[in-house]
Formats: C-alpha cells, structure tokens, sequence
C-alpha cells in the first residue's frame, strides 16, 4: 500500500535529482537525494504543500514542509553572502529571479528542495551514507526537524528506507 501523495521514485527523479545536481555536484550526492526525499516523505508524505493543524494551516510549506523562519534564516545568514553567490544565483533561477519567499516553496517543489538541501547543507557534520536510513532518520529530526519538533526518528526510519528504495 502506498502512503504517499506522489510516487517517490518520480519525485526522486523528476524532482530532487535535477534539482540538486542544478545546484552544483557537492550537493547532490545519493546520500542527499535520499535524504531531502525522505525528508519530504516524513513532514508531508508527499501529499501536503502546507502544514494542516487541527485548526487549519500552520508555517510549514513545500513537499519539504520547511518553516517561514529557517527559509528566512537560510537566505540571511547563508545564501546572501557572497560565497554563496554561485547557489543563490541557481535558487533564484528556481523562482524566476522573484525575491525569495517562503510561500514560493507551497507552488514549486524544485524551490522547496533546494531550500531544504541547503538547511541540511550548513550543519557541520557529514550526511549518513546513502543507505543508512537510521542515520538519515535521526539528521532529519536533529538538524531538519530539531529536538522541540514533533518528528519521531524511531517511526520515521520507514519513510527513509522508502526513499532509498525508490
């Protein structure tokens, strides 16, 4: 049975491949490609563009399910400065060159995974190897999710071993 909105494996090649190989080839690894899937697959099961709250809509948006303020963070403190400029640029191709804003990532799956490759990129450590869905279950909740977000590591070792199946 599956429990996802979309097809993983069309996600994973339409989607997040190109994408991240668009950002440049130190960001897409097959252990990052399997990680921002499986990251999608455990916020929103690739079926919700934004978060649902039992009283409607929360901050999340995207397949990514990333919040308005880590989007905001991840431009002000990473990609506007000048070292960044190369991804930036690409991002912005992303959006049509619109000023970067989170409700983008709701309409544009390929923003949305580029923002989250880049959430995922400024932690210091080094990505769980491709196949190791435990590792990349326990990175989502640590640096994607943090240690005050609802993402279980123990539950959510299934949808990362999806990902790296599709």
């Amino acid at each position: 049975m599956n429990i996802y909105g979309l097809d993983p494996g069309q996600v994973k090649q339409f989607t997040v491949v190109p994408t991240l190989t668009a950002m440049g080839s130190q960001y897409a690894s097959l252990a990052a490609v399997n990680l921002m899937l499986g990251i999608a697959m455990a916020e929103s099961r690739l079926r919700y563009k934004r978060q649902i709250t039992s009283t409607g809509y929360g901050p999340a948006r995207g397949l990514p399910q990333m919040e308005l303020a880590t989007h905001d963070d991840c431009w002000a403190n990473w990609l506007n400065f000048p070292q960044q400029t190369r991804v930036a640029h690409v991002i912005r191709g992303f959006i049509g060159n619109l000023a970067p804003d989170a409700d983008l990532m709701v309409n544009n799956d390929a923003y949305a995974f580029a923002m989250a490759r880049i959430k995922c990129w400024r932690d210091k450590g080094p990505l769980p190897a491709w196949n190791d869905a435990v590792g990349m279950s326990a990175f989502h909740k640590r640096v994607y999710n943090t240690a005050g977000g609802a993402a279980d590591a123990a539950a959510n070792v299934v949808h990362f071993k999806a990902a790296i199946a599709a």
